[in-house]
């Protein structure tokens, strides 16, 4: 059951609910930390899995390649998540050999799916060669007892005859879950767009002609659709299967343009569908991002959904004198809930309703409307953007300067 005041809210907009279990598989320690200009000690990725578990992800995905990519699971298993960790693997039996090493159990099998990438990697190797590869060291994996996702690349751009085989071969070697991978972002979340790029179109295929028994999304932003992409996943699945995957990285991070966002993902289902599962784990969200931002040095826009420093933040006459009487008019939700805080500044859009409860909060004490120091700082307020110059709104100290300019006293 929604909280109270996210019930308030939610009544302003429609619901649909979900006959799905929805999964957050993240990838911010794999796909995330290989954005260009990223990196992330042991310790920080072993905080940034202990945070996403506590948001609600069930499913965190790693590298395995390199000494710190160790050292990083092994600290990531002391803590005892309720997450599964899942290591990512080239189809070779080496890589799931060394990750039988790390004792995890889940494991991803990425191979490439489109004869774009086929024919630029592997000209010299025939389809057949390929099946019979990736088969093999699915068969391995299961047969060590770890429960396997196979990837496939550059699925919006594969020939359905061949991935339908390829899929029908690695279900019958024991994979559990297929991730379509919209690789290039040239996905498409509209029910009418036929294979291989209408994602819903791709989910009806793969229920009706293979035996394949869960599925993964795993979106990419470049044309800036990942998470509608991935809720696009989630609708075409509803009544079709059990249980459907969404690989997200937090913030976004990932190669080129990215993935889809967990924190958008996340408050897409929990809002518009109602997935309860995510009710407890919103707030949160803001750590999570931040601490991200911390540990690989990727900046978070101010006005970025959900977790920017301005996704409440409030400095026009309408928005805020319509805040001030009732945040729904211009908050989807309050932001404490999402560990946001609101923000009303003070600028050049600023209208009188702001500058006087600024200045009450300022003096600790009531102001008639009809003051005329209140006049009098409305109108300096005015001044230090009639040039036009200025840009940012003014900070703390600076709107004390102007309060006192305008005859009224602060109480220190």
């Amino acid at each position: 059951m929604l909280q109270e005041p996210d019930e308030r809210y939610r009544r302003l907009v429609g619901r649909c609910q979900l006959g799905i279990d929805v999964a957050i598989d993240d990838t911010t320690l794999r796909d995330g930390i290989q954005m260009p200009g990223t990196a992330i000690s042991p310790r920080d990725a072993a905080q940034v899995a202990r945070l996403l578990n506590s948001i609600g992800v069930e499913r965190i995905e790693v590298h395995q390649y390199q000494k710190p990519d160790k050292e990083a699971i092994g600290l990531i298993k002391e803590m005892g998540l309720e997450a599964k960790l899942a290591v990512w693997c080239r189809a070779l039996k080496a890589d799931v050999e060394n990750a039988l090493t790390l004792d995890v159990e889940h494991v991803g099998i990425s191979h490439p799916i489109s004869q774009t990438h086929m024919k630029a990697k592997w000209p010299e190797k025939t389809f057949e060669g390929v099946l019979s590869n990736v088969t093999e060291v699915v068969e391995f994996a299961k047969a060590h007892g770890l429960t396997v996702f196979v990837h496939g690349e550059d699925s919006t751009r594969a020939d359905w005859e061949m991935e339908r085989s390829f899929v029908n071969r690695i279900a019958d070697a024991g994979a559990e879950v297929y991730r379509i991978c919209d690789t290039v972002g040239v996905g498409s979340s509209d029910p009418r767009m036929p294979l291989p790029n209408g994602i819903p179109a791709k989910i009806r295929s793969l229920k009706k002609e293979t035996k394949i028994g869960c599925l993964e999304i795993h979106a990419h932003d470049d044309l800036g659709n990942a998470v509608e992409n991935s809720i696009a996943a989630v609708r075409a699945a509803d009544g079709l299967y059990e249980k459907i995957y969404v690989s997200t990285t937090m913030l976004g991070m990932g190669e080129r343009a990215g993935n889809a966002e967990t924190e958008k993902v996340m408050m897409n289902l929990y809002f518009h569908y109602g997935v309860a599962k995510f009710e407890k784990h919103i707030s949160k969200l803001k750590e999570t991002a931040d601490y991200v931002s911390y540990a690989t040095g990727v900046v978070i826009p101010p006005n970025k959904a959900i977790v920017g420093e301005y996704a409440f933040a409030h400095e026009s006459g309408i928005h805020t004198h319509g805040v001030l009487r009732d945040p729904s008019t211009y908050e989807f939700m309050p932001p404490e809930r999402l560990g946001n805080v609101r923000r009303l500044s003070i600028g050049r859009q600023s209208g009188t309703a702001i500058i006087k409860h600024r200045l009450e909060e300022m003096i600790k004490s009531s102001v008639d409307e009809d003051d005329e120091r209140l006049k009098l700082l409305v109108q300096l307020v005015r001044d230090e953007y009639a040039s036009g110059e200025r840009k940012s709104s003014l900070r703390e100290n600076e709107f004390a300067r102007l309060v006192k300019k305008a005859g009224f006293r602060l109480n220190v």
